[in-house]
């Protein structure tokens, strides 16, 4: 049987098992299902689950973290990981409110802060692609220095006056728009016209410009490549130095519009901020369907990740459940997520 045969059959079979058995193969989705199985029950057992206040809070909360996941799940993609992707989100807000209370103007703070955090993101990159580090250990190192440079910027003060652009500020991070959704009052009985968070649409952007990178360009395939098989990346000249210095610049510079948009609507920068944000970005990922390994993983993914995650936190709050459970609920689901992928590579490899 000739080589091209054999190809025939594996697509034929795979034709044959058609687009349904293809969707319920991927962790996304029994991701996503359980997402809109949490929507239901909590808008079944409170009153306030599906109020326009508290979609809101979580719409806002958990697209703060996606825009992040999204970018951690690319590093992932490609075989690495990032810990300071926290500190370099306290470093762009830092670096925003310092210089916006030296009342320097909005679009100069979110370049210097975008620049910061693009070179947090360089320094990872170099010091793991170039000089061969891990990933793990130079990104830890780096959590912590990230972290205490943010803090001597700033003095370690309370920042809260951002200058004469102040409310600019504030209707980006803390603003929304409003959208008709009284096609939904079969589920949300108050649903008219409700306020979408600003942050959701940075999000939205994210997203979709990262999927069209990983699915339509080089750059995407070399990430899914090098993640798969560095060695046979290497061997086919793909430029996985290069790649790998790219792919932390990205995720930095996710962490630093995320902290942008964090402190417009906190309306402060403190020391503490995006403190074990890395944890929850990871989780979300790795929920999402991207394998610690390397190789697999999608934008919509982090994005669905994030949303399970935040549903989770506003669901023990809303529920009177101890919030410190949070972390048990979401390390369970991480176990769940990376047994579901072993089985279902133990049942491919078979």
């Amino acid at each position: 049987m000739s080589v091209d045969n054999t190809l025939a059959d594996v697509i034929g079979k795979q034709t044959n098992k058609g687009f349904f058995a293809w969707m319920v193969s991927r962790q996304v989705f029994w991701i996503f299902l359980a997402t809109i199985l949490a929507f239901i029950y909590l808008s079944i057992a409170t009153k306030t689950f599906m109020t326009p206040q508290n979609l809101f809070n979580v719409t806002r909360n958990f697209s703060l973290v996606g825009i992040i996941a999204v970018g951690m799940t690319v590093v992932i993609i490609a075989g690495g990981i990032d810990l300071t992707v926290g500190a370099t989100l306290l470093m762009a807000a830092m670096v925003t409110g310092v210089v916006m209370a030296a009342d320097v103007p909005l679009w100069q703070a979110v370049i210097l802060a975008l620049l910061a955090s693009g070179a947090v993101g360089l320094a990872n990159g170099l010091l793991i692609a170039v000089a061969g580090m891990p990933p793990f250990v130079i990104t830890l190192g780096m959590m912590s220095i990230v972290r205490s440079l943010a803090l001597v910027l700033s003095n370690n003060k309370l920042i809260s006056d951002f200058g004469p652009d102040q409310e600019l500020l504030y209707s980006i991070g803390g603003g929304s728009i409003r959208l008709d959704f009284s096609f939904l009052q079969f589920i949300i009985p108050q649903a008219s016209v409700l306020p979408v968070p600003n942050p959701v649409l940075f999000l939205v952007a994210v997203a979709l410009i990262t999927g069209f990178l990983l699915r339509w360009t080089q750059w995407g395939r070399w990430c899914f490549a090098i993640g798969g098989n560095e060695k046979a990346a290497i061997l086919t000249g793909i430029p996985v130095k290069t790649m790998k210095v790219s792919v932390y610049v990205f995720v930095a510079l996710c962490a630093g519009l995320s902290g942008f948009l964090e402190i417009g609507w906190l309306g402060t920068v403190t020391a503490n901020q995006g403190f074990g944000r890395e944890l929850i970005v990871i989780a979300a990922s790795v929920i999402g369907g991207a394998n610690l390994v390397g190789g697999i993983g999608t934008a919509f993914g982090a994005v669905v990740g994030s949303a399970l995650i935040e549903v989770i936190r506003n669901s023990l709050t809303l529920l009177g459940i101890n919030s410190f459970w949070q972390g048990t609920f979401v390390g369970g689901f991480i176990i769940l997520a990376v047994s579901f992928d072993r089985l279902r590579n133990k049942e491919t490899s078979e």
